[in-house]
């Protein structure tokens, strides 16, 4: 496996978005809602960087199943705990590339008619982009390949690597 992104790297650019989100959120409590599993990782160390006061809460989706190919058939596993209306939403996400998850995850949480809701993702993967989503905060732009670690598996393994890296032995 190639490494992607070190460990150096992913804790300096999660540092750098926890700052970043801070300083647009100054005076308002934020909603973190966070998209499992993949996104675990990443949101346990951001927010560990935010200074502003913050909720979090989590949503599970499905639509890879033990592919590395989305199906583009987004089913929600884990809603909500609680309600957003009203609320300033983050919606965090390991990565975007065919957009299908996300644009379907933010149609749904607007009809829940948050005060305000944005998107940061971890990783994303511009070129397999079929449907256009509005991202607000962005911490690596990748090529097209297949990765794991840091919160992101494949066929649930490799969510334990403290790097993003570049798996190819996929039969």
């Amino acid at each position: 496996m190639r490494v992607l992104i070190t460990p150096e790297q992913l804790a300096q650019r999660v540092c750098e978005l926890g700052q970043h989100i801070s300083s647009d959120y100054v005076d308002q409590d934020l909603h973190l809602v966070c998209v499992l599993r993949g996104g675990f990782v990443f949101l346990a160390d951001l927010i560990r960087q935010i200074s502003v006061p913050c909720s979090i809460d989590f949503l599970a989706t499905s639509s890879y199943g033990s592919s590395t190919e989305s199906n583009g058939v987004v089913r929600i596993l884990k809603d909500l705990d609680t309600p957003i209306a009203g609320r300033t939403v983050l919606l965090v996400d390991d990565i975007v590339d065919t957009g299908f998850t996300l644009d379907y995850l933010c149609r749904i949480l607007c009809e829940r008619s948050p005060d305000s809701l944005r998107v940061c993702v971890l990783l994303n993967k511009e070129e397999r982009r079929e449907v256009e989503v509005e991202i607000s905060y962005v911490g690596f732009s990748i090529p097209n390949e297949f990765v794991v670690g840091y919160g992101i598996d494949y066929n649930e393994v490799y969510r334990n690597l403290p790097y993003i890296g570049i798996y190819k032995n996929i039969t």
